[in-house]
C-alpha cells in the first residue's frame, strides 16, 4: 500500500497534531489550504522545518532572509499573519539569523492553521470523503455500521 491507510486518515480528523506529522496528512490539508487562499501559512511552517534542520550559519541566513522575503515581509503577496509582538520579536531575530529565528512566528502560524483552517478542513467532503466518512452518493453522513433502522432504533432506546 503506498499512501496512508484508512486508520491514518480518520487519526488526521482527531489530532491536528498527528495531521501535521504526516507527510501525506500535511499534502492533503496543503491542497485544501491552497482552496482556501491560505497555503501560505502551511507554506511558511514547512520553510520554518526545513531551517531548523539547516546547521552551515550561511545556509541557515540564506534560507532565513528567503523565508522573512516571501512571508514575513509586508511587501510579499504571501505575508502570513503575525501580530506585532511576534512580528518585532522576528525583526529582531533577523539581525543574526539562527535555525530558531522563526519559532514564535512558525507557533503562532500552527495555532492558527489549528484553531482556524483545521476544524473546517476535517468538516470539508473532501476530507470526510477520504475518510470515507460519508457514503459516494451521500444517503447519510454517518455511515460507518450497516445504518439499517434497526440499527438507528435501538441506539435510541
Amino acid at each position: 500500500m503506498n499512501g496512508p491507510s484508512l486508520e491514518e486518515i480518520r487519526c488526521w480528523g482527531k489530532s491536528f497534531d498527528k495531521l501535521m506529522r504526516s507527510s501525506a496528512g500535511r499534502k492533503v490539508f496543503r491542497d485544501f489550504l491552497r482552496c482556501e487562499y491560505s497555503e501560505e501559512n502551511i507554506l511558511f511552517w514547512l520553510a520554518c522545518e526545513d531551517l531548523k534542520k539547516e546547521t552551515n550559519p550561511d545556509v541557515v541566513e540564506e534560507k532565513a532572509r528567503f523565508i522573512y522575503e516571501d512571508y514575513i515581509s509586508i511587501l510579499s503577496p504571501k505575508e502570513v499573519s503575525l501580530d506585532s509582538r511576534v512580528r518585532d520579536q522576528v525583526n529582531k531575530n533577523m539581525v543574526s539569523p539562527t535555525p530558531h529565528t522563526f519559532d514564535e512566528a512558525q507557533l503562532q502560524i500552527y495555532t492558527l492553521m489549528h484553531r482556524d483552517s483545521y476544524p473546517r478542513f476535517i468538516n470539508s467532503t473532501a476530507y470526510k470523503q477520504l475518510a470515507q466518512l460519508t457514503s459516494s452518493d451521500d444517503n447519510s453522513a454517518a455511515n460507518s455500521g450497516s445504518g439499517t433502522p434497526t440499527t438507528r432504533r435501538q441506539s435510541t432506546a
